[in-house]
């Protein structure tokens, strides 16, 4: 309520000369962000559709995990275990691990997007990592409410037929293993996510996380190993905690050790 009834102070409007409150963001700027990574996402579902395809699914199982789980990396990592003759329980049970961050991405959101008890449980299909991403990055509710609603029907409708055309066209490339197009998913998020890594403890954090999942990869099943890579912020923010402590406990130190200032001999 505070933050509706402060003033806003306002600018000039580049497209228009008209003017706009501060920490504001153009309707058509959020739009047009949206689309970028809802398009160059969705378009990935075509590896999707190919592998899942290759790995023995039929065209209804393809396209029903499409439209009903609706996570990348979660389909990826079941139609992987499956191809690699996992238990389908054991693959089931990886793919749910990993799509448990979408929770957490989920409380946020909710918080943030404030939607109608009516309308909560279909934006729950869209909280996914494109969506989490570009909704968090906006100034205002407004503009969160844009972003994560065209980012999530752009990315939803271009994921399911891309999907199809996948599964369709996976007959004709062959040895679907030899493209390597499992890895074409988490490429392009990668892509979308670097850019936004601008400070040392962001990049380091970054860094310790594809280090964990990488080193637990061959040990873990498919999913947790991302799971735990998370633990890489905790630990990373506590040595930054014991760093700084550490000079400040250093610095009283060595005043200590210096003996009295001036002022205190002028005493």
């Amino acid at each position: 309520m505070a933050e509706q009834s402060a003033p806003l102070r306002t600018t000039a409007d580049p497209a228009g000369g008209s003017t706009l409150a501060a920490g504001t963001k153009p309707d058509a700027a959020v739009v047009r962000d949206a689309l970028g990574v809802g398009i160059a996402v969705g378009l990935s579902g075509f590896a999707f559709g190919v592998t899942s395809a290759g790995s023995g699914l039929s065209l209804l199982q393809t396209c029903a995990l499409s439209l009903l789980v609706f996570t990348g990396a979660s389909q990826f990592a079941l139609v992987g275990a499956l191809a690699a003759g996992g238990n389908p329980y054991t693959a089931a049970a990886g793919a749910f691990f990993l799509g448990v961050r979408n929770a957490f991405y989920g409380l946020r959101l909710s918080q943030l997007l404030a939607l109608p008890r009516a309308l909560r449980p279909l934006a729950a299909q869209w909280v996914i990592d494109e969506t989490t991403a570009v909704t968090l990055a906006q100034p205002t509710r407004r503009a969160a409410r844009i972003g994560f609603t065209v980012t999530g029907l752009t990315l939803y409708v271009l994921w399911n037929l891309t999907t199809l055309l996948g599964a369709l066209g996976a007959e004709a490339l062959g040895d679907t293993d030899a493209w390597g197009l499992d890895a074409a998913s988490p490429a392009v998020f990668l892509a979308l996510l670097a850019p936004m890594l601008k400070s040392t403890t962001e990049r380091v954090t970054a860094a310790l996380a594809v280090l964990l999942a990488l080193g637990l990869l061959p040990v873990l099943p498919a999913g947790v190993p991302v799971l735990l890579s998370a633990l890489a912020a905790p630990v990373v923010l506590f040595l930054m905690g014991r760093a700084k402590g550490g000079g400040t406990g250093a610095g009283t130190a060595e005043a200590k050790d210096a003996g009295p200032t001036r002022a205190e001999e002028d005493r």
